[in-house]
């Protein structure tokens, strides 16, 4: 989580040659490079259900990435994550069965409240879609990852789904955006691709094997915490007391929905290769 706002907060460095959806299109597409350098995917052999949720996994990742960054490129950063973390927010509460933990997203819900400050009128109406899109990415993505996680031996699968992503990104942001990048563009899209997508999407599939959709969906709650720091040390967005109390609001949540949040063993090693 950390790296992964550590990269939103950088790439807004692009926006002024590229914008926020030429910004997502060269980070996806400079990891895409990467994991494929990595990690050759082995499609042969594959059931059509695996290559279809690979698929819907990178598409959804592509969508998510462009959106988040065009809400970021209109509200700070810590209200982007606090809105997008709805989605998962809404996974934890739809996974779980027992009533007693639902306390957790509530009070995570609490939280996001106190962050957004939505009866203000003061947030702009586009930024909070685009954010809310995310969320609906964020949420769905959850729920991909964990199934593509457990039929893609370790890099395996995020070598197919970032390429796909990448994709997605092309047909949108591709046609306004290849006249305006330069050598110095591309290599920060390469370093902030590290950031995000790579490292952190395979910390995530590592995650998602060893924890319920529930359990991951509620930490998710630290994210806002971690994105208002981000934002305050990269970005100058200094939060307002009450964001304060809100990010308490979710970090307790976080806390408490630990407990209990273990899955079964992985079906595969969970090791993650490097290199092949």
């Amino acid at each position: 989580m950390t790296l992964i706002q550590a990269g939103a907060a950088l790439s807004t460095g692009l926006f002024g040659a590229v914008g926020p959806l030429g910004t997502a299109w060269l980070r996806l597409c400079a990891g895409a490079a990467i994991f494929l350098a990595l990690r050759r995917p082995r499609l042969r052999g594959r059931t059509r259900g695996e290559l279809m949720g690979a698929l819907g996994l990178g598409v959804t990742s592509g969508l998510m990435s462009m959106a988040f960054l065009s809400a970021l490129a209109r509200i700070p950063l810590g209200t982007t994550v606090a809105i997008e973390f709805l989605g998962p927010l809404t996974v934890a509460v739809a996974g779980t069965r027992r009533l007693r933990r639902l306390a957790w997203p509530l009070l995570a819900l609490g939280g996001v409240l106190a962050l957004t400050e939505p009866w203000t009128g003061a947030v702009d109406p586009l930024g909070i879609a685009f954010a809310a899109a995310s969320a609906v990415g964020w949420g769905s993505y959850i729920l991909l990852t964990s199934r593509v996680g457990d039929r893609f031996e370790g890099l395996e699968g995020l070598s197919v789904t970032i390429p796909v992503a990448a994709a997605t990104a092309t047909l949108v942001a591709a046609p306004d955006t290849v006249a305006r990048v330069t050598p110095l563009i591309v290599a920060a899209a390469f370093g902030l691709a590290l950031l995000m997508p790579v490292i952190p999407y395979s910390l995530e599939l590592l995650a998602l094997r060893r924890l319920t959709t529930s359990a991951f969906g509620t930490l998710m709650a630290l994210e806002p915490a971690i994105a208002m720091a981000m934002g305050a040390v990269v970005l100058a967005q200094v939060p307002a007391p009450l964001e304060v109390a809100g990010v308490a609001l979710v970090v307790v949540a976080g806390i408490g929905a630990t407990r209990g949040g273990s899955r079964p063993g992985p079906r595969e090693p969970v090791a993650i290769p490097l290199i092949d």
